[in-house]
């Protein structure tokens, strides 16, 4: 009797080890991809972007990743974010966003042992057969395109392959999450007619949509029209967390029915609701996002380096596999596993390639005059008179003057 007691403990842990150990020899073979990392946020914040002279992402310390973590994590697709807050919207916005596309680009030059930028589905299975971690270009908040798509066509062809379509804050063309916290008004409900149109050249030229951080109507909205599956590239299921940045189960629903994807975010407050999480917790997200939307919508979606708070056993890059051997733990099959891994977003992927047409017309109507926000833009292209296309009262405070002006003296 007092052998057996020993012997439970010792069990355990062997039975641990055995998870942990098929977690590796599964993620050796096909590693994981990450949906959403603030890395070049964070390489902005402490060195301005200087990555020659300040930061080394060998020796990195102070943050969630560095090239040791994302080996240790098998982390092999990484889509990493171009951020720029709300604050920039309507300023400096495009300017900043190139920025930050452009350390992504330095990354994987300085870095050519371990990065691989890529642009497509076959570049990240070629960055995994070359043993490197495929990088790709996400854009977080559509207020990076200043309502322009001309701007989101260039940032495409700069290599930007998601884009989400707000931050926390509208666009003067969709409706962010703080509308459903009643915190926004609404002002798209949903998207705009040029919200719809920033939709359709998304899918015409080949960029994932990507709903994490917008409304629930403007969740709806997307994946009603979208020809191609979407992504939320770092969101958790609001069954279990009830904010408003997850995802209801309408919605997963819909996700199901689209064959779209949901990258679990780790964020204690999207997670438990509270300061503290835990792994666990973690894994009853993924496994809800499964139940629900089926285990070909699973993804992982860190938000590493972009938040404050981690659960307990996921606090860097490195602590991927444990996640792994959870899931397995919890009988999730090894193709179940695979999918959450890579394929799911693979085959997302792949599906946006296959609906793009570069040999379709491209939209062009541009956003009216009077949507647009900011006191310091020009008005060139709407008008030789520069307030035809503001409201009537504009109009009218315009043609007054003119009109007696033209009076006989």
């Amino acid at each position: 009797m007092w052998t057996s007691w020993w012997l439970w403990p010792l069990v355990a842990v062997c039975a641990a080890d055995s998870f942990r150990n098929e977690a590796e020899r599964i993620m050796r073979d096909l590693p994981l991809v990450d949906g959403h990392n603030d890395l070049p946020w964070q390489l902005l914040n402490l060195f301005n972007n200087q990555l020659l002279q300040e930061a080394n992402l060998t020796t990195l310390a102070d943050t969630h990743t560095n090239i040791p973590k994302l080996k240790a994590g098998f982390v092999g697709g990484q889509f990493w974010s171009a951020y720029l807050p709300c604050e920039t919207q309507n300023k400096d916005v495009v300017k900043r966003t190139l920025e930050q596309m452009d350390v992504i680009n330095r990354m994987c030059q300085m870095y050519p042992e371990d990065f691989m930028c890529v642009t497509s589905s076959e570049g990240i299975r070629q960055a995994f057969r070359e043993g490197k971690v495929a990088s790709l270009i996400g854009v977080e908040g559509g207020h990076s395109i200043d309502s322009s798509l001309g701007v989101l066509r260039a940032l495409y062809h700069l290599g930007m392959r998601y884009m989400t379509l707000t931050h926390n804050c509208n666009t003067p063309w969709a409706d962010n999450w703080l509308v459903d916290d009643g915190v926004d008004k609404a002002q798209s409900q949903g998207l705009s007619d040029f919200g719809q149109q920033v939709v359709k050249e998304m899918n015409r030229l080949g960029i994932m949509i990507d709903l994490a951080h917008v409304s629930v109507a403007t969740m709806k909205a997307a994946l009603k029209l979208s020809k191609a599956p979407v992504i939320f590239s770092h969101s958790s299921a609001y069954s279990l967390c009830r904010h408003a940045r997850n995802v209801p189960d309408d919605v997963l629903q819909m996700v199901k029915e689209t064959g779209s994807l949901v990258m679990v975010n780790f964020y204690n407050y999207f997670v438990s609701c509270s300061e503290g999480a835990n792994l666990s917790q973690v894994a009853d997200h993924l496994d809800h996002v499964k139940k629900v939307a089926g285990a070909g919508a699973v993804g992982f979606g860190g938000d590493y380096d972009g938040v404050t708070r981690l659960p307990v056993g996921l606090e860097d890059v490195s602590k991927y596999p444990d996640l792994i051997a959870e899931l397995l733990r919890r009988q999730w099959t090894e193709e179940e596993v695979r999918g959450a891994l890579a394929n799911n977003l693979l085959r997302v992927f792949e599906e946006v390639e296959k609906v793009s047409n570069h040999s379709e017309t491209p939209e062009e109507t541009p956003i009216p005059l009077d949507q647009l926000g900011g006191s310091c833009r020009t008005q060139y292209g709407y008008s030789e008179a520069p307030g035809l296309h503001q409201q009537p009262g504009a109009l009218l405070a315009f043609l007054v003057p003119l009109l007696f002006s033209l009076q006989p003296l």
